[in-house]
Parts: structure tokens; sequence; C-alpha cells
């Protein structure tokens, strides 16, 4: 019996864990086709990278009909971008690149992406393009004054003479072209969009054909797409789209955490973290936290900074600046050293960053902050040193040279007042009470004074 009313029990909370599971929100139904739409808001690096291709490849299993890449992106780094495109070209499952919500882009990287997908989409007020690759070490890719005279002839209308920038620009311009094929899209403007940083919003795009719609959310772009044929694989597939279930999933916060530690600004001043704070247990050895907390900022800027295009030459210039400026608080150059450091540590982080690289920058207020508060440390830390240098109010020196009145005296011994306090004394000079003496040495608890004069 017993057994027969635990066997009735576990049943009946199974049948509710069962109901209160379907009730969920949020939870797709069992079986369900469905839109999963994933967000690329931002500059492109390693970590959004990682999340689109993580995606991709999990939907390969799911019941999903159609990926959507909701982007908003100034661009990102060249090997990012080429890693999501791969994931996209080898997805069976379809991808649409949506640029949204209004007032969004898709620049640099962002066009690249749109052009890869089976469906390129934009929603109204959004624009696209400024394709043009930069250098990794931060150099425009325009024409520069200083060409060689064979650069000079070899270079087209409207291109660099610059014989390095030709061959990037020239190979960037192949890839775009080879992705407009892929899909039938526009192949000149795409070309132009390299070659001359064009941009278009999204009506013009449309009817050039760099895009397949203009939607206003996603519910309306599912719409609007279903029935399209795209190639997926080198196959025709026709999309059935309308009424499937939306999914949306952001980055986790693994993703987002990458991506907070890979934002220029972050990474900059957890480096300056991680220095000042190896500084400081070093000349306080035993201090702990602060050698602690700047090994682990120095390993995660380290991290960071490796998957960005920074200068080196930048960061070496930062690292000199807070030499000298540690140089200035031992040696006492008068500010010279102090000064050269500050400025020294300006140049190099606003050299460390190239702004050219969309979203890689460094912003302008994190380079006054922190040049104001390296130069407050140093300030500091001069005060701590002149405090040092100042000479001793209190103890056996501060007596030497100071003057006080004899109290009583008797045969070359006697008591004198020195600082409100009575001490004895001894001296060779014949004294009386009421005269003036100055200390002229110590004797353990005895002073030696010398007469200068009465009372």
């Amino acid at each position: 019996m017993m057994r027969q009313r635990l066997a009735s029990m576990l049943l009946a909370i199974s049948a509710c864990a069962a109901l209160i599971a379907l009730a969920m929100p949020g939870a797709p139904a069992a079986g369900a086709e469905r839109a999963i739409v994933l967000e690329i808001n931002g500059a492109i690096g390693p970590p959004i990278a990682d999340y689109i291709a993580r995606e991709l490849n999990a939907a390969r299993s799911s019941d999903a009909r159609l990926i959507i890449l909701r982007m908003n992106t100034p661009g990102g780094l060249d090997t990012s971008m080429r890693q999501i495109i791969s994931a996209i070209l080898a997805s069976p499952v379809p991808v649409a690149t949506y640029v949204a919500p209004n007032g969004a882009r898709a620049a640099s990287a962002g066009t690249y992406i749109a052009y890869a997908s089976p469906i390129a989409a934009m929603a109204p007020g959004t624009n696209i393009g400024a394709a043009t690759p930069v250098q990794f070490g931060g150099s425009p890719l325009f024409p520069s004054d200083q060409k060689s005279q064979k650069d000079q002839k070899d270079a087209k209308p409207g291109e660099s003479a610059d014989t390095e920038t030709r061959k990037i620009v020239n190979d960037a311009i192949a890839y775009i072209r080879s992705l407009a094929a892929l899909n039938g899209r526009n192949a000149d403007w795409a070309a132009d969009a390299v070659r001359s940083a064009a941009s278009l919003p999204a009506a013009e795009a449309l009817s050039l054909h760099v895009i397949d719609v203009i939607a206003d959310d996603v519910p309306d772009l599912l719409r609007k797409i279903d029935g399209r044929e795209v190639t997926i694989a080198g196959k025709p597939q026709r999309l059935a789209t309308a009424g499937l279930e939306v999914q949306l999933r952001p980055p986790d916060w693994q993703t987002e955490l990458l991506m907070l530690v890979t934002n220029p600004n972050v990474a900059f001043i957890l480096m300056l973290i991680g220095v000042y704070g190896l500084i400081f247990e070093f000349f306080n050895p035993g201090a702990v936290a602060p050698g602690l907390i700047g090994a682990i900022s120095l390993v995660v800027a380290f991290y960071a900074l490796a998957f960005m295009p920074i200068n080196y030459a930048g960061a070496a210039l930062v690292l000199f600046g807070v030499a000298l400026m540690i140089a200035e608080v031992h040696i006492g150059a008068f500010g010279a050293l102090g000064v050269g450091g500050i400025a020294a540590f300006v140049i190099g982080a606003v050299m460390m960053f190239p702004a050219q690289v969309p979203g890689f920058s460094l912003s302008h207020s994190v380079v006054v902050v922190t040049a104001l508060g390296s130069a407050a440390l140093l300030l500091l830390a001069l005060a701590a040193v002149l405090r040092r240098r100042r000479p001793v109010v209190t103890g056996r020196e501060a007596l030497i040279g100071a003057e006080g009145e004899t109290v009583s005296w008797q045969d070359g011994e006697g008591r004198v007042r020195v600082k409100g306090e009575i001490w004895l004394a001894r001296s060779d000079a014949a004294l009386t009470a009421g005269s003036r003496v100055k200390i002229v040495g110590r004797d353990g608890l005895v002073l030696r004074v010398q007469h200068i004069g009465s009372a």
C-alpha cells in the first residue's frame, strides 16, 4: 500500500512539473520551428566572432529555420570578420543579416558580413558601406604625398599610389566581389565601398540591389522574405519564414565579459592598474594586495591587447612616461623628468590605439583622466619625499641649537628650562639663575649649554 501511494505521489509531481515547464513564458514549444536572432552590437572582435560561430554551429542540430544577425557595428578586425563569414558560408541554416534598429549602421566589416549572407536587410534610417580596410599598424589606406615615381606610374585613377596599400585594397575588393557573386548582389558598388569608402542609406541600398529588403522589425522581415529562393551550400532553397517563432539569443555573460575586457579603454586602464600596482608592491614589499591586483590586471590587459591593433611604439612610450615619473620621485630633477614623463604618457596613449581602426580607438577623455591621475600620483609621491627631507623637529636632534633659561645654578651644574621642560645642564661658564643659554650638546639626560646673555 505504501509503495502504491509513493508511486502515485511521484506520478503527480512529475505531471505538475511537466505542466509548469509547458506553461513557462519564453520556453519554445518542443518541435516548434523558429527563427533565432543573434546580436552584433559594437565593434567586431574575437568575443563576438566566437559567439556567432558557436551559435551558428549549434543551430545545425536544432529546429531553427533561419538565423538573423541583428547588426549595428562600426566595423572591426579583419580576422574576426572572416571567422564570422566562414561560419555563415558553412551554415546549413539560412542566415539573414539585418541592420537594425533605426539609426544603426553596417560599416566596414559589417558590409562584408551583409554581402556574405543569403539575405541582407536593413531597417529604415540605417546605412551600409565605408568598407575601406585599414592597415593593422593604424595607417589609413589613402594616398600619401611621399610616393615613388614607379608607384605613381603603376597606380590607377582613384587608387592609392602606395604598393602595399594597393595590394591590401585589391585583395579586399576581390574578396567582397566574390561574396557579391555568391548571392547575386551589386559587385560594382561593393568595390566602390572598398576603394573609396562609399556609403548608402537603406532606400538607395535597396534600389542598387546592395540589399534584398527593407523591414521595420524582425516579424516584418520574416513576412517579406517568405518564399524567397536563396542558395545554401551551392543548392537552391526556398524560405518558409512566415509564422516562425522568434527566439532571441543574446551574448552570454562570458562573451559580455570578454567584450568588456577587450574594450580599448578598459584594457588601457587595466594596464595602468597593473603597472602601478606592481610598482607600489616593489617599493612596499609585503603589502600583497597591490601586487596581487596589479599582476591580475596586467595579465588580463595583455590578454586583451593581444587581440587589438595596437601601436607598440605608443605602448613603449606610455611605459617610458611612467618610468620617468617614478625617476622624478627618486632623483628629484626639479620637475623636468615629471613633466617629460607626463608628456610621453599622453603622446604614447594617443599613438597606442590608432584612431582609424573602427571600434578600437582610445577615448580622449580616458587619456585625459589617466594622465591627470598619473600626475596626481606623482605630486603625492613628491610631497611624501619632501616630508621625509624636512628638518627633524622632535627627539635629541631637535634640542641642539635651542635656547633656554637657567632655573638654578651652582658649581658648573644646574637646571635649565628648554621648550617648556626642565633639564639637568652642565657648563664651563659661570652662570646664575635667569641666564640665557644655548644647547650645544647632550650627554644622556644632561644638556651641555653655552651662555648667551641675561634674560
